[in-house]
């Protein structure tokens, strides 16, 4: 890109990270560090802030880049991406949201161990929600490597490393000093940027068009190479067999994952009430419903206006499309309007991965203090504060996530996530939906759905053409590849849930009516929550 891309584009970015490490320092200073201010923020944001942080939260560099990327790419398949992101809220809404309100503290362990074995559940869960948060940190480092290479010119390798290394260090201060209250106002601030930008962009793909929805759509197929297969189902999973249940693997990882990602459940924690916890969840429907029927606008609008090669030419996974989109409309390379649109668009989406890499970090850093530390420690031995535990963790994840960042710069941000999701559904699921409502529900049961999904998820995906195997992969140049589909959900979720009816029935522990009976009324009531 031109010296005027880069310049503006730079000087916005820096504006956002001034922004948001001035409302860290500001939170710091007015916290009293304890860990319900830490991982909670104190419980005091309201439901519309709560719903606003959520949909921040959710909308991530998957959604921006890389779902309207997949859309320029392949069309129809593509849009598989944005319809279960939003069915996916339906299950939160309806299966989780107040209840995990109503009967935990902090994370995810919290509510299966409200009447089961603390130690092995916290272990368990603890292991896995670290494990599906580092895969999504990884999807965001992706797609800031991808925006600033393409700011830079497209191949600058060098610039693509060093930005992962940024992201990743920001994420750590943004965690470590501002907690909770700094990391939801970070993602406030990058909803409402991201909203906007993404009204801005759709209104005038739409205007080029004449609010003609048919003419966009003919004109995309025309320009993708693919003519009128562009929109119709098979041209990224309808080729053969493999590619059909890759297809039903991922929608039902998309559609089941988003109740079993820590960082979402987190958000829960911050409101004062369960009915706060529910009306949240709407206002995040809301903003997040808008948000992805627009990303199918953007897709097409780059297929239509940009071209699908020019994209795959950017960037071969498509993680680029939206900021070309946004030069094109602009009025193209070399004028101001594109010059200006596209450095917006270009530090919006950069606000956007910092903004979920900060919550990513901080449930991920809870987890570790919160689960790992407080059930591992032994006793006799100098006890650290779990938020001092919390902050070292955060430091450590964003070091394992830079370096899985660093080696997966080439494949598309969205499909990253759905990765993550897989393991989400596959380990965290189980165990929550059983302990919510499953009467018998033992210790074992609990371990055993966790780990049950979560070893054949990170197996699975390990022996796949993700790793090995195809010229896409992560070693292209080896091939160890024995599991034909991309995405393991299909094959994972069904071991979780039947590994914690298996570890259930065979276990000898006598399941206790008294903790479920308290357990049930403070789900269902609020009563006792914290």
């Amino acid at each position: 890109m031109r010296g005027d891309h880069q310049t503006l584009a730079l000087l916005l970015f820096c504006a956002f990270i001034a922004v948001t490490l001035f409302i860290t320092t500001w939170v710091s200073r007015n916290r009293q560090g304890s860990a319900e201010e830490f991982y909670a923020g104190g419980r005091l944001f309201s439901p519309m802030e709560n719903g606003f942080a959520i949909a921040g939260d959710y909308m991530s560099a998957a959604s921006f880049l890389g779902i309207s990327g997949l859309i320029a790419l392949f069309g129809y398949d593509g849009m598989l991406y944005s319809v279960g992101f939003l069915v996916a809220w339906l299950v939160v809404l309806l299966l989780v949201a107040e209840l995990v309100r109503n009967c935990g503290r902090f994370t995810l362990a919290d509510v299966v161990a409200a009447r089961l074995a603390a130690r092995p559940v916290r272990t368990a869960l603890g292991t896995s929600s670290v494990t599906v948060s580092v895969l999504y940190l990884v999807a965001q480092m992706v797609g800031a490597g991808s925006l600033v290479a393409l700011l830079l010119g497209g191949t600058s390798d060098a610039a693509r490393s060093w930005t992962v290394v940024g992201v990743g260090a920001l994420m750590v201060i943004y965690v470590s000093f501002g907690g909770m209250r700094a990391t939801t106002w970070i993602q406030i601030v990058k909803a409402v940027l991201l909203m906007g930008g993404a009204v801005t962009l759709t209104v005038l793909v739409l205007v080029q068009f004449r609010f003609d929805v048919n003419s966009l759509l003919t004109t995309a197929a025309e320009r993708s190479g693919h003519g009128k297969d562009f929109l119709a189902p098979g041209l990224r999973y309808g080729g053969d067999w493999i590619a059909r249940f890759d297809f039903i693997s991922l929608g039902v990882a998309l559609v089941l994952g988003t109740a079993g990602l820590p960082h979402i459940l987190a958000r829960f924690y911050t409101v004062p009430t369960a009915r706060a916890a529910r009306r949240s969840v709407v206002w995040s429907i809301g903003l997040i419903g808008s948000f992805y029927l627009m990303t199918i606008v953007l897709g097409f609008g780059a297929a239509a206006l940009v071209g699908s090669a020019e994209v795959r030419s950017s960037n071969a996974a498509g993680n680029t499309a939206v900021p070309l989109l946004a030069l094109d409309l602009g009025g193209g390379e070399g004028s101001t309007g594109g010059t200006v649109l596209f450095a917006v668009v270009a530090a919006i989406a950069f606000a956007t991965i910092l903004a979920v890499v900060a919550g990513i970090t901080l449930a991920s850093s809870a987890s570790v203090a919160h689960d790992l530390y407080a059930s591992l420690r032994r006793p006799g031995r100098k006890q650290y504060g779990e938020v001092a535990v919390a902050r070292f963790a955060a430091a450590g994840i964003g070091a394992v996530a830079i370096a899985l960042g660093l080696l997966a710069q080439n494949l598309n941000v969205a499909f990253l996530v759905g990765l993550a999701f897989a393991v989400a559904a596959s380990a965290n699921l189980p165990a929550l939906l059983y302990a919510l409502f499953w009467r018998n529900f033992t210790t074992r049961g609990a371990v055993w759905a966790v780990y049950g999904g979560l070893v054949p998820a990170v197996v699975l995906v390990l022996v796949s053409p993700v790793v090995s195997g195809s010229p896409a992969s992560l070693f292209p140049g080896v091939d160890f590849q024995l599991f034909p589909l991309e995405n393991p959900g299909l094959v994972s979720i069904p071991l979780g849930f039947l590994a914690g009816w298996l570890g259930t029935v065979t276990s000898r522990e006598k399941p206790d009516e008294a903790k479920h009976a308290e357990t049930e009324v403070r789900a269902l009531t609020g009563a006792g929550a914290a």
